[in-house]
């Protein structure tokens, strides 16, 4: 039994635990093995053939060609994290954003013979930060409309309190001039 399938072998005995899409990838980023999560983010005919398949075909994430996180464990022999990363899963036209996590599976020697990577779907999530972060800016540029207002508002106050007061003096100047 190969270091890959040994680990599959174990991974499946707690596998059901991770509620997150996930795939494990041999050093070549084939598709192995996946959850039913990973096949739910395709369309019908797409997931029913993902073994065997490229993992940066079926997901065409932003990070594949240059910066691959199975590559980038595999190099660090350890468990390396994404957040914000964008893709966009083969078959399907709504993008996507994930937080992705990857572990290499060594083999006794310490040299990697494949992946486990897991994708979290934090798309929601990024369309609602997005939408408060407008909503502030929205409401940051309303409060210095406000304040704009007040302060010319406040500057016509006291032009007429000028005029007043000075209005003020020339009728008491008069009265006095009448009084006498």
């Amino acid at each position: 039994m190969s270091a890959l399938e040994n680990f599959l072998a174990q991974f499946k005995l707690f596998s059901d635990a991770i509620i997150d899409s996930w795939f494990i990838c041999d050093t070549e980023r084939n598709i192995v093995d996946f959850n039913r999560a990973f096949f739910s983010l395709f369309p019908r005919q797409v997931a029913r053939g993902l073994k065997g398949k490229k993992c940066y075909d079926l997901l065409a994430l932003n990070i594949c060609r240059d910066r691959c996180i199975a590559q980038q464990c595999w190099g660090d022999k350890k468990q390396v994290r994404l957040d914000e990363i964008d893709g966009r899963p083969q078959g399907s036209e709504k993008p996507m954003r994930f937080i992705l996590s990857a572990i290499p599976v060594l083999d006794d020697a310490g040299n990697p013979v494949g992946a486990l990577e897991i994708q979290r779907d934090v798309t929601d999530e990024a369309v609602v930060q997005v939408k408060y972060q407008e909503m502030l800016d929205t409401e940051a540029q309303e409060r210095e409309r406000l304040a704009g207002q007040i302060r010319s508002r406040t500057k016509e106050l006291l032009e007429s309190n000028q005029t007043l007061l000075r209005v003020q003096k020339e009728l008491l100047a008069y009265k006095k001039g009448l009084t006498i």
